[in-house]
């Protein structure tokens, strides 16, 4: 009897419910694939509200693991009171997926998702037209873990007069293979690699990726194996080879992945007992931004803390995003310049 319950359903059901209750509807785009030659296209899934934006757009990029929904859950009621939300699944995520040519294409990089997210943002009612002075409708970025690489890389590429204020997220721009080392060490003996870890294979490596990623994971009582097994099945089975063939495709931690500072107003958000990127690293891509960056620390949280807690995360974005959108109070300039 246990074997044949599945929480997935469930989780999956009370998410999308947070995503229409928001005004959000389930979208899909034919695009480009922007590494796979003329001939490639990409699917890109995407939530959305109907028709053109009335809000600032605002784009959340998830990390690493489920879908989209299930990773901004939290923020979609709160942000679309104020933002026009675009929340899409990345490419080999959720119902993204990349390549229809005859040929496999490469895996995608982050710059490779960004640019299928441009293209997603071009074709987009409203996003792609200018204004009476000639300009494109600025777009906000939020990215985290994995999403934070790829929200950098858009930001970058598109530069400030296409995308606006940048949130990163939980997200080691300065990754290295001695922080993979680090991370393997700290999850302690019998890993033989990350992906061991982000693509478990066996309860004991789903169970010890949780008590990292969460601040308080769910005692072991509400976590028997046969639970473990089906959110294996269900989330990295299926699509395992894709994962891991994506996972080939991250450039973080190589030379062809090089932080720069960016021009946008920059947000970075971690959890207090991050244990997959150390709290430290916060302040380490805040020094390679030009220290210009604004570093939010959210105590009592691990690696997911727009789940683990959401009002002050929430807040937090909040406050900058509408903060960095605001014009500039001419008294304001005039006094500090006194």
């Amino acid at each position: 009897m246990g074997a044949s319950l599945s929480l997935v359903p469930l989780i999956d059901y009370f998410a999308r419910r947070e995503f229409l209750a928001a005004g959000l509807r389930p979208n899909t785009a034919t695009l480009p694939y922007p590494d796979g030659g003329p001939s490639a296209s990409c699917t890109v899934h995407y939530w959305a509200p109907p028709g053109e934006p009335r809000l600032p757009p605002l784009l959340l990029v998830h990390g690493f693991g489920p879908r989209a929904t299930w990773q901004w859950r939290c923020q979609v009621g709160p942000l679309s009171r104020r933002f026009h939300l675009i929340v899409p699944d990345l490419l080999g995520f959720g119902g993204s997926s990349c390549g229809s040519s005859s040929a496999a294409p490469p895996p995608p990089s982050e710059a490779t998702q960004a640019a299928a997210l441009a293209a997603l943002l071009d074709s987009l009612p409203g996003l792609n037209s200018k204004d009476d002075s000639g300009k494109i409708k600025r777009v906000a970025v939020a990215g985290t873990s994995y999403g934070g690489f790829v929200a950098y890389w858009l930001a970058r590429a598109a530069g400030e007069a296409r995308v606006g204020p940048v949130v990163i997220a939980s997200s080691d721009l300065l990754k290295t293979a001695a922080d993979d080392r680090g991370f393997l060490k700290r999850a302690g003996d019998g890993w033989g690699g990350v992906h061991e870890l982000l693509l478990p294979a066996q309860p004991a490596a789903m169970r010890r990726l949780m008590e990292m990623a969460v601040y308080r994971p769910p005692p072991p009582l509400m976590t028997p194996d046969f639970v473990l097994r089906d959110f294996i099945q269900k989330l990295f089975t299926d699509n395992r080879e894709q994962l891991i063939h994506l996972l080939k495709g991250i450039t973080v931690g190589t030379d062809k992945f090089q932080v720069t500072p960016l021009s946008q107003e920059v947000l970075i958000v971690w959890g207090e007992h991050d244990q997959l990127f150390p709290v430290e690293k916060a302040f380490a891509i805040q020094r390679s931004l030009d220290g210009k960056a604004r570093v939010e620390i959210i105590k009592k949280t691990s690696h997911t803390p727009q789940l683990e807690d959401p009002a002050r995360f929430n807040k937090i974005l909040l406050d900058f995003l509408q903060a960095a959108d605001a014009p500039a109070d001419p008294a304001c300039i005039k006094g500090s310049s006194q």
